[in-house]
């Protein structure tokens, strides 16, 4: 049995061999700042702080019967502050025209821009190989749990909520965008840049261009990668339309990848939540039940959930298999939150 779990102290070594396995910049592979991250992780779910852009939450995935952390996925309640601003490139058109030969163009352009009172972002969400395409579908566990947080506090978070998807990068994992337009004008190379960026983006918007950027005067492998999304991150692509996220027309300023969003409230998960109460009965029928990721409280865990078949019972109570509450020694009754899981 797999369970998601808010992160404690003791998985920094389990984390910072999941860092090992991707690039990203909400898990650096550096036991030091993961360690920090797990502490700013443990008090936002304790006491989650007035200013939004302080609070981290981060969810693991662990076996239950090993113990072992086989993923982690994260949310940043506020990216984009007065401090250390989201930047973001438009991707948009100009067009020309001259009556004096009769010939016009159509130009894509790449502007760039900055939020300074951003939405809420997930992201860092990386899956042991190993346990990739499992039966229990634990990438889509570790992705949609972020989910069932938010729909149980969702005064806990802003309004809107975004993600940035991985481009295609070539076989060195470097950026066609970056090596066309960003390191000409920062002068270090991509992954220079990406390291920098995690505590001071100053020098984005110091050094970038501030006007329209042509695409036609960008080779063709950038101007293809702009807002496109690697094959490892297509899944993820489609996953997030299908709950109701949608391609902005904004890019990242490093690598062209794609910005989508989607209202807290128009979440299709969060529209579909189910609340009710825990029963304790032994009536529970497989057949009339429906797969779910729920949330229970348990005084062992900030915040604890699991992929489980839930029924709804006629009196309106909420019934799981007997075997997963003795499992997790669960109390009943108690109030829990589900999303479906299909």
């Amino acid at each position: 049995m797999f369970i998601l779990r808010s992160v404690q102290h003791n998985d920094l070594k389990d984390l910072f061999k999941l860092s090992q396995i991707m690039t990203f910049i909400n898990l650096p592979a550096d036991e030091d700042i993961i360690s920090m991250k797990i502490e700013s992780s443990i008090k936002s779910f304790h006491h989650p702080s007035k200013r939004f852009w302080e609070n981290y939450y981060i969810f693991v995935l662990e076996d239950h019967a090993s113990g072992d952390v086989l993923g982690v996925s994260m949310i940043h309640a506020q990216h984009g502050t007065d401090h250390e601003p989201h930047f973001f490139l438009t991707v948009g058109q100009e067009s020309k025209f001259s009556q004096t030969i009769n010939t016009g163009f159509v130009h894509g352009t790449l502007k760039l821009g900055l939020d300074t009172n951003g939405p809420t972002e997930i992201g860092g969400l990386i899956l042991d190989p190993d346990f990739r395409g499992h039966q229990d579908k634990l990438g889509k566990q570790l992705s949609f749990v972020r989910f069932l947080y938010m729909a149980k506090n969702p005064s806990r978070f802003k309004p809107m909520i975004h993600s940035e998807l991985m481009p295609p990068l070539d076989k060195f994992g470097n950026s066609p965008l970056w090596e066309a337009v960003g390191r000409r004008f920062l002068n270090m190379n991509y992954h220079e840049a990406d390291v920098l960026s995690r505590n001071n983006k100053e020098f984005i918007l110091s050094l970038f261009p501030s006007e329209n950027i042509y695409q036609t005067l960008l080779p063709m492998e950038a101007r293809e990668s702009i807002g496109k999304v690697g094959k490892e991150t297509e899944p993820v692509k489609r996953m997030l339309e299908s709950i109701g996220f949608k391609y902005t027309y904004e890019v990242d300023p490093f690598d062209g990848g794609p910005h989508f969003r989607c209202p807290l409230k128009d979440v299709t998960l969060i529209k579909n939540k189910i609340n009710g109460i825990l029963s304790n009965s032994t009536e529970f029928k497989i057949e009339k039940a429906q797969d779910c990721l729920v949330t229970v409280e348990h005084p062992d865990y900030d915040f604890l959930a699991f992929k489980t078949e839930v029924m709804i019972n006629e009196d309106g109570t909420l019934l799981i298999e007997p075997k997963i509450i003795q499992a997790l020694r669960l109390n009943t009754p108690q109030e829990i939150t589900a999303i479906p899981f299909s």
